[in-house]
């Protein structure tokens, strides 16, 4: 095949197949046009055919662990979507504050902004101290990223904007602009192009290689809040649902769990959450 056309059915499989006979990666219940969209983007990258591809993931260990990194979808940004932000600063974070320990899990951590967002808003609320922060991926080099805790500060300028409206707005009152600064939480150095959490917030979280697939919940406690955001849409129907089992059975009652604000819960799983505009709750 051409290096710049289309996947079909078949040769989409028998990517995944090969993936799966020679490393511990299942992307059977991915969704297919997801994938097919990376496995183009991959091979037009490196310039290599199907067959190419094909004979480095069962010629080369290492291929199929870069492959499955390159495969994983790993966009992420500080405070993304504020209004959900939102929604945790004024309706879920004051309910779990009644707790002597709230436990949250970030599903799908990637690079780690968003939970740097978490402990940002949490130490505002005075809730930090009492938090125990999970946080795990699939991609061991984004994890890396998320435990130093440095990022390019011009990617991230136009985020500071999110930042500015979960944190720095009044919930009472939009006219009023709380001071918080930037240097409270993250040095920012212009020249070098570096945004740096501050060290003391880094120690916080506790970072794990899971995949959603396959593994179990490697912490061993139930939580009472995750967040899995822009993560199930690239599942299909029969994955998601797994996945939501997963959740739901290591999470405690009426918890709470955050999805992306275009991914829903659908199916089975429908009945056993109840939605409260951003969020859901552990029925």
């Amino acid at each position: 095949m051409s290096v710049f056309s289309s996947i079909t059915d078949t040769e989409l499989l028998q990517i995944i197949q090969t993936l799966r006979s020679v490393s511990t990666y299942d992307f059977s219940e991915y969704s297919d046009k997801s994938l097919k969209r990376r496995f183009v983007k991959i091979m037009m990258d490196s310039r290599i055919t199907l067959n190419e591809l094909l004979r480095q993931l069962k010629t080369q260990p290492k291929y199929a662990e870069e492959i499955a990194k390159r495969v994983t979808v790993n966009t992420t940004e500080m405070f993304r979507d504020p209004p959900a932000w939102l929604a945790l600063r004024g309706e879920v974070l004051p309910k779990l504050a009644q707790k002597p320990v709230i436990r949250i899990w970030h599903a799908g951590c990637s690079s780690g902004q968003e939970v740097y967002s978490m402990i940002i808003l949490l130490n505002e609320l005075g809730l930090l101290n009492k938090t125990e922060l999970y946080a795990t991926d699939l991609n061991t080099d984004v994890i890396n990223v998320a435990k130093q805790g440095t990022y390019k500060y011009r990617f991230n300028i136009c985020y500071l904007d999110n930042f500015d409206k979960v944190i720095r707005s009044d919930l009472n009152n939009p006219l009023i602009v709380r001071d918080v600064p930037y240097d409270k939480y993250f040095e920012i150095d212009n020249q070098a192009d570096k945004l740096k959490i501050h060290d003391e917030f880094l120690k916080k979280p506790i970072y794990a290689k899971l995949d959603l697939v396959k593994d179990h919940n490697v912490f061993e406690v139930k939580f009472d809040m995750i967040m899995c955001r822009n993560v199930i849409i690239y599942f299909n129907y029969a994955l998601q649902n797994k996945i939501f089992q997963l959740f739901y059975d290591n999470m405690q009652d009426n918890s709470y769990f955050m999805l992306g604000i275009h991914e829903s819960i659908l199916g089975p799983f429908a009945t056993k959450f109840e939605k409260k505009g951003y969020y859901y709750i552990k029925r």
